[in-house]
């Protein structure tokens, strides 16, 4: 007789605050899901609307699922660490409230992990769904999976120094989170990336083409990624994101003076651009001198890169003017088709 297989166990954190509209939607996705065994803590971190109410009633309908509720306000990275101190599956989820599964998300992510031991994480794409439109409805088929060894995605993430994950769209093997640890609470808007690299020092990742993994909302009061108005305050919060990989992980991964390297040219190509198109706008509220000097912060020779001198002649032009310059034209056009490529690859590859 052939033995049965093994259903893998998933512990799913679910960090709650003033999310008691978008629970039941998020715990129906979780609960869903098939070829896996499931168990769920929603931890309500003292909201002020009706979602501990929520949590307590999708709770007693449903065993495996558990609810905590916080006196005071603990903060997101408080809650999140609580949560992965509970979670003992075989695989470990956080998601949040507002946030849902796509259908079979689970079993596909847990399937690539028991075939592949070497795979600490597996992510997929996530559907955007802005609150002024309604959800979107996963399609599409499952097209394969890539598999990358940890310090080549590394790498690539160094080479872009932008996160290229959302977060709820992310299955980890929980052994490998329990070896990792926690998230760090210096880094409250940029725990996620660091985390997402501490992983991928002891582990494989494996992104899954095709089919949707997670969708995540867009609305007033969700947690976005990188879209802060000042473009200083978003680079430093990913440099600090790789500040504390690089030091938590320096024995680990092979070459981590060259990804330092890296990563800082590509910061400080950001900060140029960000200046060089700030002075092509006449934007007065962006801090042109603040953005040079982060990057000559990041990488010891910025004159040596092309930004740098694209940032001197718009300068020498003057704000405003060096827009209709022609060659600048074509600069700014480049980089909007780059920017679309990227976007595409991202969305093919995950990368």
């Amino acid at each position: 007789m052939t033995p049965a297989a093994r259903t893998p166990t998933v512990s799913l954190i679910v960090p709650c605050y003033d999310y008691g509209e978008y629970l039941p939607r998020c715990l129906g996705s979780i609960l869903d899901q098939q070829g896996v065994d499931v168990r769920v803590l929603v931890i309500d971190d003292c909201s002020t609307d009706d979602s501990a109410a929520v949590a307590e009633a999708l709770a007693a309908g449903d065993d495996r699922v558990e609810v905590r509720r916080h006196a005071v306000n603990h903060g997101h990275i408080a809650t999140y660490n609580e949560g992965l101190a509970w979670a003992d599956g075989d695989y470990v989820v956080l998601i949040s409230a507002d946030d849902l599964l796509t259908p079979g998300a689970l079993a596909r992510a847990t399937g690539i992990m028991e075939a592949n031991p070497q795979v600490g994480m597996v992510y997929g794409r996530p559907l955007y769904a802005p609150s002024d439109q309604p959800l979107p409805v996963p399609g599409g088929r499952w097209r394969g999976t890539t598999i990358w060894p940890g310090h080549r995605w590394i790498g690539q993430r160094a080479k872009s120094g932008y996160n290229c994950i959302s977060s709820p769209e992310v299955v980890v093997r929980g052994s490998v989170h329990r070896a990792i640890g926690g998230y760090d609470p210096a880094l409250p808007h940029s725990g996620d990336l660091e985390v997402w690299l501490r992983i991928a020092a002891v582990s494989d990742i494996a992104y899954v083409r095709g089919m949707p993994q997670a969708i995540y909302r867009v609305h007033p009061r969700s947690m976005l990624r990188s879209t802060f108005a000042d473009p200083l305050v978003d680079l430093d919060h990913r440099k600090a994101a790789f500040d504390g990989f690089f030091a938590a992980c320096r024995d680990q991964v092979p070459g981590i003076e060259r990804q330092e390297a890296r990563v800082g040219r590509a910061f400080a190509r950001q900060a140029l651009w960000r200046a060089s198109r700030a002075v092509d706008k006449a934007t007065p509220e962006v801090d042109v001198d603040a953005l040079v000097a982060f990057a000559r912060q990041v990488t010891p020779h910025p004159e040596r890169l092309a930004q740098w001198w694209g940032l001197k002649a718009r300068r020498a032009l003057g704000a405003g003017r060096s827009a209709w310059f022609p060659p600048f034209v074509l600069t700014g056009a480049a980089h909007r088709v780059r920017d679309r490529v990227g976007a595409l690859r991202w969305k093919l590859q995950g990368i």
